[in-house]
């Protein structure tokens, strides 16, 4: 009894310790900080000559060249902010392409290196608009040519369209293993790279300036500056396959169906994204007009620092004092305030991330209408190949550190409340990504364009138990995880480098491989076919009158494989009706709403929406929760 007891007591007094340590090594961690990486050592034979002029760039341990920090614009500071990027200005001498330039203002995030102090704080430089090209080693005698020319892969960076870092993003895997050239970018997030407010329409001077989507406008600028220089980094212009992860996937779609970005690329690859835009209305109207504008519209985010600055009470009188002011007094207004006064009033998502409008369809750089409909007609679309896909557990990420359903401790050790909850919640949202994200985008297009779109799922889902806490259940195949497989580099999410070790390795190798394969495959030709080199298997096109996808997964759990196992929309809310997995009244209703009652969810099928179906959902119902109550 006693040797019992003393047992107990040790094995509680080493479990102390061992929390005491963890603890001691997160101070430690936050103290530290996050140092920028060295500057790397220029590398004479990598100098090349774009229209700006000389650049030198250095080698990579595994003999790739890289250059960081071109500029592809000129800085959008003072009276070039909220408007079209201007063509980067020529420089004297060399420019000593060693180093990333500075990320765009975001809310500090350990996606950038910064010290982690900032986190959470306004962070970052307007003057920010710069590329990054990986290529294989060539001495300028060797730069390819003609024909010769290598396909170039043009990464746009997720993170809601308001935080990220283009080099991040290391290409020199891909550029090495299967010979392509790599460009990332950076391009404005936030209220500098979307924000439409009328009083700023008295000093634009053309409608691309009045559109209000400025980080897409960037996107473009750095396209023409690939069309116009690649070649001299060994790149074909002729063949450029746009590809972005999350937002970077979404802005990936804005350019199928931006007419002014025609020709500027010629496949696109869509990670995790789907249709997703906010009209001029959203974007710029007060929340209670009677064309609602979104809860951070401009004029909703101008009442916020009026309120902020003291020059207003509350919102109501904000608004007051706004419709008072001159557009003269407006613009001065905006034009005096830092990215980060405006950074500071909007509401978090998580990560960093922000909530406001984006992607706006003002007419002229974005269409206008029911862009579903748009997109089932090639004749007004870009239409180039495709790739789609979506990763299984995809709301994983979002829920699994949420603490409405997963306790956390130290930030490190983490405890699912109810584990048939999270799994039935989350996957009903994944579900629903994939069914709206992948399903409908991908049988649009195949009806419009043919045997050129190409499905996948990512199901990867070998995390470790650390702590107790079952990372494979936890995050599953969660949204963001495929990216390091696609580069070829487990550092690319460094703030998730527990999940790999040397158990899941030999797996995570077999499919890194296999994806990059297919992604320099489809950029090579337009098919991803059997992966560049021929030794994957078969990826076969989306079926026009049924769907075909490739899921994506290890060789020790089932493998790559094809399937036509889809479901719809009906059959979650068949799900959803019959649900017991979620015991809780208010949250089965909230998840109805989220799948059926808001247009501006690109997951959701409010056309489903059924008043009296909700009204009698579950046991009790839901006539005690309105639905606008889960919207707000």
């Amino acid at each position: 009894m006693v040797g019992a007891f003393l047992k107990k007591k040790s094995v509680r007094v080493i479990i102390v310790i061992f929390i005491i340590l963890l603890i001691i090594g997160v101070v430690i961690l936050k103290l530290r900080g996050t140092s920028p990486p060295p500057e790397m050592v220029a590398d004479l034979v990598t100098e090349r000559t774009t229209s700006s002029g000389k650049v030198v760039g250095f080698s990579e341990t595994n003999g790739a060249h890289g250059w960081l920090g071109i500029p592809y614009a000129k800085a959008p500071v003072g009276v070039l902010r909220w408007k079209v990027p201007a063509p980067a200005e020529k420089w004297e001498g060399t420019l000593k392409a060693l180093k990333a330039g500075s990320f765009c203002p975001q809310i500090g995030n350990p996606s950038i290196p910064i010290d982690s102090s900032m986190n959470g704080k306004p962070v970052g430089s307007e003057d920010c608009l710069f590329l990054n090209i990986w290529a294989p080693a060539h001495s300028p005698s060797e730069i390819t040519q003609g024909n010769l020319r290598l396909p170039v892969m043009f990464w746009i960076h997720g993170g809601g369209n308001s935080i990220g870092h283009g080099a991040n993003y290391s290409g020199k895997v891909l550029a090495a293993r299967h010979h392509v050239i790599l460009v990332s970018i950076n391009y404005r997030l936030g209220p500098m790279g979307w924000f439409l407010h009328p009083a700023l329409q008295l000093d634009q001077k053309t409608a691309e300036d009045r559109s209000g989507n400025y980080g897409t406008l960037d996107i473009m600028q750095a396209l023409t500056w690939v069309r116009d220089n690649i070649a001299a980094f060994g790149g074909d212009p002729g063949n450029v396959t746009i590809f972005g992860e999350s937002a970077g996937a979404f802005d990936t779609v804005s350019m199928l169906a931006a007419p002014k970005a025609k020709g500027l690329f010629h496949r696109a690859i869509v990670q995790s994204g789907g249709i997703r835009f906010d009209s001029s209305e959203s974007a710029r109207n007060f929340s209670d007009a009677s064309v609602p504008g979104h809860n951070f519209s401009s004029k909703e985010v101008v009442n916020l620092m009026l309120v902020a600055d003291g020059k207003a009470g509350d919102r109501d009188a904000a608004k007051t004092l706004q419709q008072k002011l001159s557009d003269q007094e407006l613009r001065d207004y905006l034009r005096s305030k830092t990215p980060s006064d405006f950074l500071s009033v909007y509401q978090g998502f998580g990560f960093g991330m922000i909530n406001f409008p984006n992607l706006i369809q003002d007419g002229t750089v974005l269409p206008a209408g029911d862009m579903v409909e748009r997109f089932g007609n090639k004749s007004v679309y870009n239409s180039v190949p495709v790739i789609i896909g979506s990763n299984r557990d995809e709301f994983k990420l979002f829920l699994g550190f949420n603490p409405k359903y997963v306790d956390s401790y130290f930030k490190m050790i983490f405890r699912i409340k109810d584990k048939d909850y999270y799994a039935a919640v989350t996957g009903y949202m994944s579900d629903a990504w994939k069914i709206r994200g992948v399903d409908r985008v991908a049988a649009l297009l195949s009806r419009s364009q043919g045997s050129d779109v190409f499905a996948y799922r990512f199901d990867w889902d070998e995390e470790p138990t650390l702590l107790g806490t079952d990372f494979s259940f936890l995050l599953g195949a969660a949204h963001m995880l495929e990216v390091p497989f696609v580069f070829g580099s487990q550092k690319i999410i460094s703030s998730l480098k527990m999940i790999y070790n040397d158990k899941n390795k030999p797996g995570w190798d077999a499919l890194s491989e296999s994806v990059s394969a297919y992604w320099a495959e489809f950029a090579h030709s337009g098919s991803p076919g059997q992966g560049h080199g021929n030794q994957q298997p078969l990826w076969k096109p989306w079926k026009a009158d049924g769907g075909s996808y490739l899921i994506l997964d290890t060789p020790g759990d089932r493998g790559i494989r094809m399937s036509n196992e889809t479901t719809s929309m009906r059959d979650l809310k068949s799900r959803l009706l019959a649900e017991t997995a979620i015991k809780d009244q208010k949250s089965h209703c909230e998840m109805y709403v989220m799948l059926f009652g808001d247009h501006r969810q690109f997951i959701g099928d409010p056309t489903l929406w059924d008043q009296q179906e909700y009204d009698s959902l579950g046991k009790e119902g839901c006539g005690a929760f309105p639905k606008d109550d889960f919207l707000r």
